[in-house]
């Protein structure tokens, strides 16, 4: 997936997440499937008392709460606390596992990997609302089924239904495509291949072909396939975006559209219990094991939301109190947070606590616009200069000055395929010699880059003492 059209990657090393004083020693996650960033966090069982309650900024406003409609990673955030998927994952254990969510176990599956069979738990209820009119509504394999066939119906455009189709669910695609060629709303009520309910509480999945990972990389996710309940979708219609009811432990308390989000706890959520594994030698994720196992979810009785676009706003909303969890520390007050890496004095004061995550971030500088007739192509020329730029490019100096030691370069292995990409040794360093080496060994001559090869070569040398002769001609074939 990589080629050397990259002239600068930098690879996030870490994100730094916040905590005010008050928050690191009540707040816990507002998920199911999710960890505290304090070992402090409360216990559900706790004595009645005032309630508790994580507030926190997002850099980037809602779209709505719907599985079947969404795309943006805030608004699945706020969702993954409502609806549920079957699987989820053990998040201190190492490596990551799968865990049941709302199945009883993990999937039967087939020796060909093209049948999952999913038991449903027994007695997990939706949240109360005006849709079931007074009842409750247990969940079944059924909603399961119609929540994967919306993302098939026409009508909601689902930008994830790409997934599902790529897994080759049986029939599906076949159906969806009968529906847009007559124009008639889509049949639920079609009983399909792929998607069927065997019984009550029994789920099957068939695929056309062998997935090993389709559990997996699909149905562990609550914010693109939690299960919604019919009778919601067909009471609220269009509006369903504006009326997330599921079965998760939290519900839909309040929503200015942009600017403010309240969770609540959901009072029909089942007993459910905080678990986890950690690996024996990893002594925090052990500690945060020991300290929340057995407790109730959720530790939080509301979860409040401000949507805080600018960085600066948000900094000081948490510098003032008025938000419990910073996540992603902006560059720009990185230095004054974190000098040296490490939590600044005044703050750890103030009881602020600092936890640093590892994340897969690519930051891809620029590219090369392969169409160009001086950097594009494929031939050894053009290769060979892409491939120096990107060697003279000092991406140590750039994560050093402009996003304060918050990235590091990427991994020999990454480097690697960079390089196999074009063809040539990737060093992921700064290295202006062995840009001009790689120019002169790959054949760069006056083949009609000209003036723009010899003003990139000149300002190579000039960083590095290499002496550029580009001869009588003014052309860059002599070295």
């Amino acid at each position: 997936m990589f080629r050397a059209v990259l002239s600068r990657l930098a690879l996030s090393a870490a994100a730094w997440c916040l905590l005010a004083g008050p928050a690191a020693a009540q707040s816990a996650a507002p998920s199911t499937s999710s960890t505290s960033a304090s070992t402090s966090a409360p216990t559900g069982d706790s004595p009645s008392g005032p309630p508790k309650v994580i507030r926190y900024a997002f850099q980037v406003a809602e779209t709505g709460f719907d599985p079947a409609q969404l795309s943006d990673l805030y608004s699945r955030t706020v969702i993954s606390g409502i609806f549920e998927s079957l699987l989820t994952f053990d998040y201190l254990a190492r490596p990551f596992k799968m865990k049941p969510l709302t199945a009883e176990a993990l999937p039967e599956i087939s020796p060909d990997f093209t049948r999952f069979t999913f038991k449903i738990r027994p007695g997990i209820y939706f949240a109360d609302d005006p849709a079931f009119k007074g009842k409750r509504h247990e969940l079944t394999a059924q909603d399961y089924v119609y929540s994967i066939k919306r993302h098939y119906d026409p009508q909601w455009k689902s930008p994830n239904l790409y997934l599902l189709e790529n897994a080759k669910l049986l029939g599906l695609t076949e159906l969806r495509k009968k529906v847009m060629a007559a124009k008639q709303p889509f049949p639920y009520d079609v009983e399909v291949e792929g998607v069927k309910a065997l019984d009550r509480y029994t789920l099957q999945f068939n695929l056309a072909e062998p997935s090993p990972r389709f559990h997996q990389q699909l149905l562990t996710d609550s914010s693109a396939f939690g299960v919604v309940a019919r009778p919601v979708v067909e009471f609220y219609g269009d509006k369903i975006m504006e009326h997330p009811v599921g079965t998760g432990p939290f519900k839909l308390g309040e929503w200015r559209r942009s600017s403010r989000i309240v969770l609540v706890k959901n009072p029909s959520f089942r007993d459910e219990r905080y678990d986890a594994e950690p690996p024996a030698d990893d002594a925090r994720s052990q500690a945060i094991a020991a300290k929340l196992k057995g407790r109730k979810l959720p530790m939080v009785d509301r979860v409040e939301i401000a949507i805080i676009e600018e960085t600066q706003p948000r900094w000081l909303s948490f510098l003032n109190g008025q938000s419990d969890f910073l996540e992603r520390l902006p560059n720009e007050f990185a230095e004054v947070a974190i000098p040296n890496n490490e939590l600044a004095p005044n703050l750890v004061k103030k009881g602020i606590v600092m936890d640093r995550a590892p994340l897969v971030d690519a930051t891809l500088a620029s590219l090369f616009n392969q169409d160009n007739p001086v950097v594009g192509g494929y031939t050894p020329d053009k290769v060979a200069l892409r491939r120096a730029i990107s060697l003279a490019y000092n991406s140590a100096e750039e994560i050093r000055l402009v996003r304060k030691l918050r990235h590091r370069m990427g991994d020999a292995e990454l480097d690697a395929e960079l390089g196999r990409a074009e063809g040539v040794a990737a060093t992921g360093l700064s290295d202006t010699r062995a840009a001009l080496t790689q120019m002169r060994d790959s054949g760069v001559q006056d083949t009609g880059l000209g003036p723009a090869l010899q003003v990139l070569a000149k300002r190579f040398a000039q960083r590095s003492g290499v002496v550029v002769d580009f001869g009588a001609d003014d052309a860059p074939g002599h070295w």
